[in-house]
């Protein structure tokens, strides 16, 4: 075991010892270390998110989308939350054993504005168990497809704020590849692409391209950056967007443009809307 490393004030060692980020005795191993400082890293991003929606309103809500063992909204709720007397944490994860975990942890350490929802991210789009307008939008390594159905959902509540660390992007990639031929007869460019690994990695690229075109489209400010230790895969792109309600001019013709460019016409449905 390692030295323990400075935990944030008022933060729930009962709650890290349950997250088995800290050990029993409080102790800390080198990959729990390095899970919590990821932690952390990704709320120094969130937590001036949080205190903008709070000058407007303390009732704040957030869904965390793939919450998966709900790390995020744990953390969230303890540091940020738990002092205060509103605002809200709802976790959306398919996995039941999971969800369940989760229920029972909240209700362990008395956070009493978290629930967890059995959905997957395309069905909590239409659910009646969350509200019609959410405040955060976040979806950490939300796979393939669910960060595009997280984009969705965020959209259509409207959200201020959204926050994505994509995770594995197959879709377009694929598509992408089912069109090989047909691009090497339309431009050079797809020599970008022509080899399996080049057309996963520039697939990954191009779909985060996408998806900020996207929001940008519909009056968001984007910002993109990259989280700096994160181990979950080669590149950890994070994207923050901040509803401006002025769209980027052209934002939605450069999309179309990049779809009927790289062959993606397919996809139309998927990020024009």
């Amino acid at each position: 075991m390692t030295a323990t490393p400075e935990i944030k004030a008022g933060q729930s060692l009962e709650l890290l010892k349950e997250l088995h980020i800290l050990t029993r005795d409080g102790k800390l191993n080198q990959d729990s270390r390095r899970k919590l400082k990821q932690v952390y890293h990704l709320y120094h991003f969130i937590e001036p998110l949080l205190n903008e929606v709070c000058i407007q309103h303390p009732d704040i809500t957030l869904v965390d989308h793939g919450a998966g063992k709900s790390y995020l909204g744990f953390i969230l709720y303890d540091l940020f939350l738990k002092s205060r007397e509103a605002g809200y944490v709802y976790g959306i994860e398919t996995r039941t054993e999971l969800v369940s975990k989760s229920q029972s942890l909240a209700k362990q350490l008395s956070f009493t504005r978290m629930s967890f929802l059995n959905l997957s991210v395309e069905e909590s789009i239409h659910s009646l168990q969350l509200p019609e307008r959410i405040d955060i939008v976040t979806a950490l390594h939300a796979c393939d497809t669910a960060t595009d159905d997280a984009v969705k959902f965020a959209l259509n509540k409207q959200a201020r704020f959204i926050v994505l660390v994509p995770c594995c992007q197959a879709e377009v990639a694929s598509i992408m590849n089912k069109h090989k031929n047909r691009s090497f007869g339309k431009t050079p460019l797809s020599e970008i692409w022509r080899h399996p690994i080049h057309t996963r990695e520039f697939g990954s690229h191009i779909t985060n391209i996408l998806r900020c075109l996207l929001l940008e489209s519909h009056g968001y400010q984007v910002t993109v950056t990259e989280l700096v230790g994160w181990e979950h895969s080669m590149k950890n792109e994070l994207i923050i967007a901040r509803r401006i309600d002025t769209p980027r001019k052209n934002a939605q013709q450069r999309l179309e443009s990049i779809l009927s460019g790289l062959n993606l016409e397919e996809l139309r449905e998927r990020f024009v809307y």
